[in-house]
């Protein structure tokens, strides 16, 4: 008995030593991703792979590739760095071959089954379906939270690979760490053909003389020679595997002669080292209830668990808030993946067990067939309540974790209502992360995550000015109302661009060649213009655009790859980052312009030039596929109202993204510019 867990599922593991069984049908490699969560900037990934020497915190990898396969972990021991273990599967080198597949896709599933060392706890499984094309995968992740441990279903695929799949997860020199997996596994037994085995001996006729004890040879029989070459590097015999391995009969031809190999014992855990003391987190010594993965659990302890804002790894406020924003995120999604699993679960049972009723025509009709029904539908919505449930456990910690995070929030990441604002300062360096909106999903609108990007930008942002089908209707907006709603989006991105920069660290560039964006640009231009980061040249669209891609050009050169645009070798001219506002979009722009525009977005970010263009998708697809090009490839679409557009990188949900604009009346934008402004002043620039 155990709990069948569903991808994305999470549950708390209630100890700290735990053995991880892995059983597929095909020789499997088997490793482990350590993570210290610092980010993409400190990096901080490790690999454990076969063959590599034994850690002494608590953690051993199976030394070779099998279809069974024992982890030992004792979570107690990893470091306090560490916040995410992954268990990594893949295939052996050599597979193509007649034994070995060459993807997931081809064998049954594997397998994963999480146990605790003493047999206390509830046994966790996980069944990998739904792979097709990948070679290596992320079956399942242990990961921190809120004090204690718990245990994701992720069943994460890539096609591309093991070298990919440790690329994604920050390893450094993933190729070569592949390629040490590989000749590890690989080694030198496989590269000899084994020799044939020789004819069996005749077997003495029945009678007497086969009951007389035969005499005592006088040399040692010969060794028993190997069989055929199998994936894992030692010959096959067929001898029986691990106990929990499923009997599957084999042929060979000539069949081998059959002798027991003597399975080694599973790897035991090193004695426990004394720890040194520290003081405990919790006062006091009465009951409290604390929240484990969509459970609640008594312990002893202070006044009760608390969420509080910083909860995650990292090396300062800033960074530990954007992690768990982060891990607010991924939560959320994986949480409502669990859910709309189990309903669809619940449906389509619902449906095979109609379908077998409806297929029967003698029980078509009559109140046995009714109560049937009614029976099926009770049975599925029992299921979805239970899901439900367990679905709002997660969202109430949610809810009180957003509550608590919120308010901490730094002004590069607040909204635009908060009190962070009423006393705004431009920083002195470039902070962690800013803030571009809010996602929500369909099922929970009121429990909103901030939308956190790293600075600086990778990419260009595109505010989308179109008319809408899906608005289309009489409820909602008109054309012009979009593109006025599309011009205040874009004045608010570029006032939170301004606030999250140090004073005279960015420089706006405004092209409007129709003259549209007076209206809605004209206050903050005058208020850009007396802040002095509005950069006003003579000439038309091609002589800003070409300045600015030689500017990008320059800094590029001057860096070598290695800086930006923030670097303290490139000359005075070339430091700080310009921000490149495009208004009516393809409108005004020739084809030169047009290709220096895709050049600069493709280029400039890396070169601190960052585009921001207000355009509709309908107007640019007009001009060719050049201009199309220019938006949907190398810049993040943003819309003006509700749209849903976004994907996460986990299970692939559909966000609805809500833009930030101030409230009505207020007058935040002006304080900002106003203080930035100030600051220029001050210091002379």
């Amino acid at each position: 008995m155990g709990v069948e867990l569903v991808r994305g599922e999470n549950q708390p593991l209630a100890g700290n030593r735990l053995r991880i069984h892995v059983s597929a049908a095909v020789p499997l490699v088997v490793g482990a991703v350590l993570d210290e969560g610092r980010g993409a900037a400190g990096g901080g990934a490790s690999f454990l792979r076969p063959g590599a020497p034994a850690r002494a915190d608590g953690l051993r990898v199976p030394p070779a590739a099998a279809r069974d396969h024992e982890l030992t972990v004792d979570l107690a021991e990893l470091p306090a760095a560490v916040g995410r273990l992954g268990v990594v599967l893949a295939l052996p080198p050599g597979r193509g071959g007649r034994r070995v597949p060459d993807r997931f896709g081809v064998p049954a599933p594997p397998r994963v089954r999480v146990t605790g060392e003493d047999g206390s706890a509830e046994p966790l499984a996980f069944v990998l379906t739904g792979l097709d094309t990948e070679t290596a995968v992320v079956a399942v992740e242990l990961y921190r939270r809120h004090g204690g441990w718990r245990l994701r279903a992720v069943g994460q695929g890539y096609a591309d690979g093991l070298p990919r799949l440790l690329a994604d997860h920050g390893v450094p020199d993933p190729a070569a760490v592949a390629a040490a997996v590989d000749q590890a596994i690989a080694g030198p037994r496989c590269s000899a053909p084994a020799p044939p085995s020789p004819p069996a001996p005749a077997l003495p006729p029945p009678g007497p003389a086969a009951l007389t004890p035969p005499p005592a040879p006088s040399a040692p029989p010969p060794p028993l020679p190997p069989g055929p070459a199998v994936p894992d590097g030692s010959a096959d015999h067929g001898a029986p595997g691990p106990p929990w391995a499923p009997a599957a009969p084999r042929l060979r031809y000539p069949p081998p002669r059959r002798h027991r190999r003597v399975t080694p014992p599973p790897p035991a855990f090193p004695p426990r080292q004394p720890r040194p003391s520290r003081p405990a987190r919790w006062r006091g010594a009465f009951p409290f209830c604390l929240r484990r993965g969509g459970r609640w659990t008594r312990g002893v302890g202070g006044p009760g668990w608390l969420p509080y804002a910083g909860d995650a790894a990292g090396w300062s406020l800033e960074e530990r808030l954007y992690n768990q924003v982060n891990g607010m995120f991924e939560d959320l999604a994986r949480a409502m993946a669990g859910y709309r699993g189990a309903v669809e679960f619940a449906d389509g049972r619902l449906e095979r067990e109609l379908d077998r009723l409806l297929g029967e025509p003698g029980s078509r009709l009559g109140a046995a067939v009714e109560a049937a029904r009614d029976q099926a539908s009770a049975a599925r919505q029992a299921l979805v309540d239970q899901a439900r449930a367990a679905l709002d456990r997660d969202l109430r910690q949610l809810t009180a974790e957003s509550e608590v995070v919120e308010p901490a929030l730094p002004s590069g990441c607040a909204g635009w209502e908060s009190p962070v604002w009423q006393a705004y300062r431009p920083p002195e360096a470039l902070p962690w992360a800013v803030r571009l909106g809010d996602l929500h999903l369909p099922e929970v609108p009121e429990l909103r995550i901030p939308m956190l990007t790293r600075l600086p930008l990778e990419c260009g942002l595109w505010v989308d000015s179109g008319h809408d089908a899906d608005l289309a209707d009489e409820a909602g907006p008109e054309a012009e109302q979009v593109r006025r709603r599309a011009l205040e989006t874009a004045v608010a991105l570029v006032v939170r661009l301004l606030a999250v920069h140090p004073a005279g660290g960015l420089t706006v560039h405004l092209l409007d060649p129709a003259g549209t964006a007076a209206a809605a640009f004209g206050p903050a231009a005058e208020a850009l213009r007396r802040a002095g980061v509005l950069a006003e040249r003579p000439g038309g669209v091609a002589e800003v655009l070409e300045e600015l891609a030689l500017r990008s050009d320059l800094v590029r050169m001057a860096s070598d790859g290695r800086g930006t645009q923030a670097d303290p070798k490139l000359p005075g001219p070339l430091r700080g980052a310009r921000l490149l506002v495009v208004n009516d979009f393809p409108y005004g722009f020739d084809d030169r312009s047009v290709a220096l525009l895709g050049r600069i977005a493709e280029e400039g970010p890396d070169a601190g030039v960052l585009p921001l263009v207000v355009a509709a998708r309908a107007d640019a697809a007009g001009r060719g596929p050049v201009a199309a090009d220019v938006l949907g490839r190398s810049l993040l679409r943003l819309t003006p109202f509700p749209g849903e557009h976004v994907a996460d990188p986990w299970v692939g949900h559909t966000w609805t993204y809500e833009p930030l604009l101030p409230p009505e009346g207020s007058r935040v934008l002006e304080r900002v510019l106003g203080e930035v402004a100030a600051v220029r002043q001050a210091h002379g620039r």
